[in-house]
Order: C-alpha cells, then structure tokens, then sequence
C-alpha cells in the first residue's frame, strides 16, 4: 500500500513539474514570437524608410545632374513650385475668353489646356505658366495643337508692364484654321510685327512634334523635330520672361484666325515643356 501511495505521490509531483514547465515554455514561445514580429516590424518601418529616402536622394540627384535648367515633364502631373496655371482674368481685346485654372488639367501623362464655355455662356481659356522668368538659351516642346477655325495654341516667352518690364515675348503659335503651318514672331519693347509662317509639310494636330527656338544676344532661330527653319537677327528682345503656354479663341482678328465657331471644348496637349540656359 504504502508502494503505492509512493507511486501515486511520485506522479502527482512529476505531473505538476511539467504542467509548470509548460507554462514556462508557452510564456517564453510567446515573447520570442513578439519580439520577433516586433523586430520585423521594425525592419519593415526602417526598410520602407531606407527606401524612401532613396528615391528622393535619387529624384534630388537625377535633377541635379539634368541637362536642362527648367525640365517641365507633365507625365508627373503639377509642379506647383515652378509653374502656375491662370485662373480668372482676361488679356482683353483679341482674347475672347478668361483664363480658368480648372482649363489646365493633367490627365493620360499631358498637359491639356482647354477651351470651353463657362455657365454664362462666356468662353474659357487654359494657360500654363512659368513662376520664373528666364532668359537667353534653347525653348523646346512636345506638342499637339488644336484644329479649329478661330482659335491658337501656342508655347512662348513673355514679359510686360505687368511685370513691371518692357514688352518682350517670343512666340511659337498654331493657328487652328491650318495646322500643316506654324508661325513664329517676337516682340522687342512693344514692337512686334515679324511674323513668319513656316509650312510644316504635316499636320501637327495629328501627332506630337518637337518645336523649339534658340534666343541668343543677337538672334533668334527656330526649330522644327530638331531642325532649324527661321532666324532673325536683329531688334532681338533682351528682357527675360517667363516660359508660357496657352489655348485662346479671338474676337476681331477674323482675317487672321478665321471666324471662330464657338464648338467647345477644345483641347491642345503637352507632353514636356523645357529650358536650357546658355
């Protein structure tokens, strides 16, 4: 009996060491496992953070290392920081329509500017702007203008009395009535007049094209996809200006637009817009 009873005691206290023993094991398995998802949470948060200090180190150095001194790549959407679109005022006289921002829009990697019609039945333009102004160096484009009798697409420099500088501005303009043409003209102090209209040998509202033009201190010679077709050589413009693009419909200039329809919206794109100092 008393073997028993041993027998019995023995296995009560072996019983009660390996429940202990197995609380011991579960509490310590559970913290191991904690510190271990701890840890990988933490190696996630410090590998996310790694990787986005990362790709701003390389966004920082791939400006840097750019060739261009403006680079407006609209793939990316707006770049409040150099560039603005007009929103709600007029240039007056030809300009039939009011600037509104909502007309500059980033949609499918472009920029489009837009004309269209506002609730008073009043017209709408789009207009996109540099914050800077630049100066002498190489103006390019990629580029598809709208067709449409009575309207202009367009990618220049200007600076005026707005700015509180003489008039100067350097244009490159699609009339919409032709879009197999381009023309281009600048303005020195006011004084413009120097029209040139350059048969392109296509239609640049069916594809993107390259335009372009070199301002230097004694001249001004535009490009087509890389190709130089126009330079002026005197009463070049001086003053920089800030880099512009804009869609209008005119009132008063039908001899020279064609009569606008009113058929809205009408939309010109922009794949970039860039500058190089020189």
């Amino acid at each position: 009996m008393k073997k028993v009873l041993v027998y019995l005691f023995t296995m009560v206290v072996a019983l009660s060491a390996a429940g202990c023993g197995s609380n011991d094991s579960s509490s310590k398995a559970d913290t191991a496992a904690g510190s271990t998802a701890e840890s990988a949470a933490e190696s996630t948060a410090e590998s996310t953070a790694a990787e986005s200090t990362a790709e701003s180190t390389a966004e920082a150095a791939s400006e840097e290392d750019s060739p261009y001194t403006l680079n407006g790549d609209f793939s990316k959407g707006a770049d409040t920081a150099k560039w603005m679109a007009s929103d709600g005022w007029s240039n007056g006289s030809m300009f039939n329509c009011t600037w509104k921002g909502e007309n500059a829009v980033f949609e499918d990697g472009l920029l489009k500017l837009r004309i269209d019609k506002s609730w008073d039945d009043s017209y709408t333009g789009g207009e996109y702007r540099t914050n800077d102004f630049y100066g002498y160096g190489l103006y390019e484009v990629s580029m598809k203008p709208i067709k449409n009798k009575g309207v202009v697409s367009s990618f220049f420099t200007y600076t005026g009395p707005t700015d509180g500088n003489p008039w100067d501005e350097i244009d490159i303009e699609f009339l919409g009535k032709d879009t197999t043409k381009v023309q281009f003209n600048f303005f020195t102090d006011g004084k413009g007049n120097h029209e040139k209209l350059y048969d392109l040998g296509f239609d640049a509202a069916e594809d993107f094209h390259t335009y372009g033009f070199r301002w230097a201190k004694d001249s001004i010679t535009w490009y087509v996809d890389g190709k130089e077709v126009h330079t002026v050589t005197e009463n070049i413009p001086t003053t920089p200006g800030k880099l512009m693009m804009n869609t209008w419909n005119g009132i008063g200039v039908d001899s020279w637009l064609g009569k606008y329809d009113g058929t809205t919206p009408l939309t010109a794109e922009y794949q970039w817009a860039r500058f190089t100092a020189e």
